[in-house]
């Protein structure tokens, strides 16, 4: 047994109704952020959708300030949205823009306007618009994405199935390489971290109002071969304890896989964690929440293959 292992004299099992108190608890949170984003009217989904998955165009416009930039609010700008009447194209009825999204960032060096499907005419002219109000804007601190509504739904629907093709994947491979219990253990396991850190990005939409992009589905999908890979290490060890220990109950045999395991399973999340670290503090705007998900992703995991797969394998065993 290795010397944190022994140090700690984990026994999971014993702790069991601990251990997936708080899984439970963070579930809970979970669902409610779910669902209280779900109910939101400025969101109508469980998570807030990004530019990827909606359609639109979105406007990032940095200010050019000497020093603090002069004081602006998202209100301010929104009510000129609303006001502002854009050219049409022939036959066809102008965008309104009383519902855009408006976001300032950097202590308002930078806004990111969230608005419908524009052509580059009409983009311009809410730039124009709004240049009086922001006081100027820097020449190269321009950027302009545009993503058809129909791509969007392709992409939210791709993102989908990719998910559920992984899962199929796993409990296939689960149940071949081992057995069904198993199976069931993982992709309970999986539905755990997958759910938790849906949950985390549910509420930072609600508080923060921080969206989720095609990048956020990338990283569930490599959260779930990270979550997977993680508990299949405990499997092995726990089918290797159940020769050795014969004699012993399966939750003796489990807490003997975990106590062999959680070195293995600390050190190999702490030198994940390390690269990821370094993606948010160095990575810059694009791909800083996708080093969060995945941060989160990786922490959860490993709590789920040592805390909720050991201690559910002997109720299950049981039933």
């Amino acid at each position: 047994m290795s010397p944190l292992a022994s140090l700690l004299r984990l026994r999971v099992n014993q702790r069991r109704r601990q251990l997936l108190s708080l899984s439970a608890v963070a579930i809970a949170l979970s669902l409610l952020g779910l669902m209280l984003s779900w109910l939101s009217p400025s969101i109508g989904a469980p998570l807030r959708a990004g530019l990827d998955f909606t359609g639109g165009t979105q406007i990032q416009i940095e200010r050019s300030c000497q020093g603090a930039c002069k004081p602006l609010t998202t209100a301010a700008l929104q009510r000129r949205l609303a006001e502002l009447e854009l050219p049409a194209e022939p036959g066809e009825q102008p965008p309104r823009l009383g519902s855009s999204a408006v976001q300032l960032l950097d202590e308002g060096r930078q806004v990111v306007l969230r608005l419908p499907t524009l052509t580059a005419e009409q983009s311009q002219a809410v730039i124009e618009a709004l240049d009086p109000a922001l006081g100027g804007t820097e020449p190269g601190g321009l950027g302009i994405d545009t993503i058809g509504p129909s791509l969007g739904a392709q992409l939210l629907r791709a993102s989908v199935v990719s998910l559920l093709v992984s899962f199929i994947g796993i409990a296939a491979y689960i149940s071949l390489r081992y057995d069904r219990l198993f199976a069931v253990l993982a992709l309970v396991c999986l539905a755990h971290d997958v759910l938790i850190t849906c949950g985390v990005f549910a509420w930072l939409g609600l508080l923060a109002g921080v969206e989720v992009n095609s990048l956020f589905a990338v990283a569930l999908l490599t959260l779930a071969g990270y979550s997977v890979n993680d508990t299949v290490v405990v499997f092995d060890r726990i089918r290797e304890k159940r020769k050795e220990l014969q004699g012993s109950s399966l939750a003796e045999q489990a807490d003997a896989a975990v106590a062999a395991t959680l070195t293995r399973s600390l050190f190999t999340s702490f030198t994940t964690l390390l690269p990821l670290l370094g993606l948010i503090l160095l990575g810059g705007s694009t791909l800083f929440w996708f080093a969060v998900a995945l941060s989160i992703g990786v922490v959860v995991g490993a709590w789920s293959s040592i805390a909720v797969a050991p201690t559910l394998l002997p109720v299950l065993a049981k039933r």
